[in-house]
């Protein structure tokens, strides 16, 4: 089956519902072996992208992933990016604020780890936390010591939103193309894998009680992803809503939208002009010596 990632892109205007949008859909692969032949596709397509992307040197991609927890947000990286030059590829995981982290403005943190051109930047988790759980959980924002008429509720996802998309187009102004993932999974399908991290010795180390205090929030957190799609859903830098129920599935869309977003990319090795291939045949010539 043709994977077409417009399927799963959030249109720029669009007012989300993510009950309008499956967590889980029609598999795109027949089978476990068809499933293994498919990424090893993609993953061979996505080296090759990648080594033009290294040589070219003009152009940046950065791949952010954003999920509830259990949604897959590290198997996706581990399975999809596998065959990626390490030398060319990069992953950030953001965790809860340090103190220093707190004195900065809220992109602080995450724009000094932003890839450089000819580098593959992925962000395991963003600055988009600081919408969504800092949204939920009003005490991390209180904790970042802002001016009180900038706290308003009106004011301060205006305004954050507002900073996000005007970081996302001007990175894409400089050569950052921008790929976002929401990895979309049911309430459900997240207590299923809760399970198994308790019952299955080899995960406990995954699962801990916060994970239990977080899943309260599950509507709240709902709402809150619905307003951030929503307002930084953008045409150079889209949301991509992936159906994440079926782990497969959704490792082989993203690895297709990331192919997808390579393929408009202008990549190819730099040629040599006349007098560089004049001096390659000087330095052949006494090479053979």
């Amino acid at each position: 089956m043709k994977i077409d990632s417009k399927w799963f892109r959030v249109s720029e205007g669009v007012k989300v519902s993510l009950r309008e949008w499956p967590t889980r859909v029609a598999p795109v692969f027949g089978s476990d072996k068809d499933y293994d032949k498919i990424l090893a596709e993609h993953i061979k397509a996505l080296s090759t992208r990648q080594k033009l992307l290294y040589a070219s040197n003009q152009y940046a991609v950065l791949l952010i992933f954003q999920a509830m927890d259990a949604a897959g947000k590290d198997g996706a990286i581990a399975h999809v990016m596998s065959g990626i030059n390490p030398q060319g590829c990069q992953v950030f995981s953001y965790k809860h604020p340090s103190a220093t982290e707190l004195k900065h403005d809220f992109l602080w943190r995450t724009t000094r780890d932003l890839p450089e051109r000819g580098r593959i930047g992925i962000f395991n988790r963003s600055y988009y936390e600081e919408v969504l759980i800092a949204r939920v959980h009003p005490e991390i924002l209180r904790a970042e010591s802002l001016p009180p008429e900038l706290l308003s509720e009106k004011r301060i996802w205006r305004d954050r939103f507002r900073s996000i998309n005007d970081l996302e187009r001007h990175l894409t102004c400089n050569g950052t193309r921008i790929v976002k993932i929401f990895l979309h999974m049911s309430k459900e399908e997240q207590r299923k894998r809760f399970l198994e991290r308790i019952d299955n010795p080899e995960k406990n180390w995954k699962f801990s009680s916060g994970d239990v205090e977080e899943r309260r929030f599950w509507a709240d957190y709902m709402h809150t992803y619905e307003k951030c799609l929503s307002a930084t859903s953008t045409a150079d830098a889209p949301w991509f809503v992936v159906p994440a129920d079926n782990k497969h599935n959704a490792r082989l869309i993203v690895s297709q939208i990331l192919l997808d977003t390579f393929a408009k990319l202008k990549l190819a090795f730099p040629r040599s002009d006349s007098k560089r291939r004049s001096e390659l045949k000087v330095l052949r010539t006494e090479l053979k010596r």
